[in-house]
């Protein structure tokens, strides 16, 4: 008796030791049936999270070019209902062409009375620089802030010369001429808030294009799409998805961009519903750029014709 009670005692001393009723450690093989099951939610649920994070950005683009629309309006009911100046140009006067619709600061102003900074018009309007990038871009521009601040003064650090421009990853449209593929008119960018005969009501819009000089024979936009990869951001320009390959037929790219227009609605279009504009390069006979260099081509929503 007394030594089947010290046995009973030894059992309860161990149990306390290995845990209630003799509970032991996991087994590998048990480990890995909960590293497997962990694995397999892991991949359901992140292009879930994924997806969930793109639509709260698309949001976010919108909210984005509502503001940027909003800060026009107002300055356009502070001078005269005349939108700011193009900073899509590049030269001087007696010299200039048109540039990227993306530029947020140009090279030169192109007469002493136009600035070559958007923040030059637009700084007392848009307090959040962030607005001018598109939040499902692969990044804004290191410098985008900086930039802003120092309006016609911005040079790069990086680079140690003077008048650096520097794109954003939206296209902005207001006072901007560009060449209409397989049109008789070109694309002009409304001047007023009141408009203009033949003057479009688009304002801005997220960058959806092809044949950029950074991404030759490829399309590319600041909204993500099937099988893009990053062109890396560089001294002057933001980072943005692209894809290489010839042009295509546009209903085969799966893509969601959003446009602003003059009377303050943001609105979603596709790639199926677009228009190619190209950057003219010279002023006088309205030539564009030829393919295979330089700024390449624009698809603008159709609604903004």
């Amino acid at each position: 008796m007394r030594n089947r009670g010290r046995q009973a005692i030894y059992r309860k001393q161990d149990q306390f030791k290995t845990g209630i009723k003799g509970d032991r450690g996991f087994s590998l093989l048990e480990v890995l049936v909960v590293v497997g099951i962990i694995s397999i939610l892991a991949g359901i649920l992140f292009p879930a999270v994924q997806k969930a994070k793109r639509h709260a950005n698309r949001l976010l683009t919108r909210s984005n070019q509502r503001q940027i629309v909003q800060a026009v309006t107002v300055y356009a009911v502070d001078n005269d209902d005349h939108f700011p100046d193009s900073t899509g140009t590049s030269g001087d006067i007696g010299n200039w062409h048109w540039s990227e619709p993306a530029l947020i600061t140009g090279r030169e102003a192109r007469s002493p009375r136009v600035h070559r900074s958007m923040s030059a018009y637009l700084g007392a309007y848009i307090n959040n620089v962030s607005i001018m990038a598109c939040p499902n871009a692969p990044g804004k521009h290191k410098y985008l802030q900086e930039a802003w601040d120092a309006q016609d003064g911005w040079d790069n650090p990086d680079t140690g010369a003077v008048n650096d421009p520097l794109t954003g990853n939206y296209c902005f449209y207001w006072d901007y001429t560009g060449y209409l593929e397989g049109r008789t008119r070109l694309f002009k960018g409304a001047s007023t808030s009141a408009g203009a005969r033949r003057e479009s009501k688009l304002l801005v819009s997220d960058y959806f294009g092809y044949d950029h000089w950074r991404s030759q024979k490829a399309y590319g936009s600041c909204e993500q799409f099937k099988g893009a990869g990053m062109t890396r951001e560089t001294y002057f320009a933001s980072s943005y998805w692209s894809r290489g390959e010839g042009r295509v037929n546009l209903e085969t790219i799966t893509i969601k961009l959003q446009a602003g227009f003059t009377d303050g609605h943001v609105e979603d279009y596709s790639a199926a519903n677009v228009v190619p504009m190209k950057v003219i390069l010279y002023v006088d006979t309205n030539t564009p750029y030829p393919d295979g260099i330089g700024p390449g081509i624009y698809y603008l929503p159709a609604a903004g014709l």
